[in-house]
């Protein structure tokens, strides 16, 4: 209720930018409901590997239309999962900011790793502002989130630090919620 429709309209601004018969990575994807608006674009082509480390986000993303496109569902955190091959499009939705610096370091480089040069990362999150109820939205979110689901961050990382060192340039941005809510394409050098 809080945030309306700008998580999943930041989340649906990125799907547009898959390409047809791409390989894609999806890391935190929560109930999957980005695989149905994936595949309003593309009903077939598309193989996609769908990791989360909730058993029970992983069941509800696997209940999910996909049409023709191959899906791969695995419970688990990224960095202990072995991935072969690498991908056209990774997509991060409202991932990173679960983690402290470190945390997110040590994420960041197991995708990277697996992702093509000149491949696309889609990613979504909350960025700081200096909008005085934004603040106070993230710091109650924050507090939520810690005491109900054990994340272990207490605000939002550096994740544009790890674009950068790791030399991906910005496509495009999207904002939503004046600026709280930011979509970005990413392309790896």
């Amino acid at each position: 209720m809080v945030y309306g429709k700008a998580l999943t309209n930041a989340q649906g601004y990125l799907v547009r930018f898959i390409p047809a018969d791409a390989h894609i990575l999806i890391v935190g994807g929560g109930t999957g409901w980005v695989l149905e608006e994936i595949t309003k674009i593309h009903p077939s082509g598309l193989s996609i590997i769908y990791i989360d480390a909730s058993a029970k986000m992983t069941a509800l993303a696997n209940t999910r239309q996909v049409g023709k496109n191959k899906v791969t569902f695995i419970t688990s955190p990224v960095e202990s999962v072995i991935l072969d091959g690498a991908f056209e499009v990774v997509l991060t939705p409202f991932l990173f900011d679960n983690f402290t610096d470190n945390s997110l370091r040590k994420i960041f480089s197991t995708i990277d790793s697996h992702m093509k040069p000149g491949g696309k990362w889609l990613h979504c999150d909350f960025q700081n502002t200096n909008v005085f109820w934004q603040k106070g939205l993230l710091k109650i979110m924050y507090f939520f989130f810690r005491a109900s689901c054990g994340i272990e961050a207490s605000q939002l990382p550096d994740a544009d630090a790890c674009f950068a060192v790791h030399g991906y340039e910005i496509m495009t941005q999207k904002f939503f919620m004046n600026g709280f809510v930011m979509s970005t394409i990413y392309i790896k050098k």
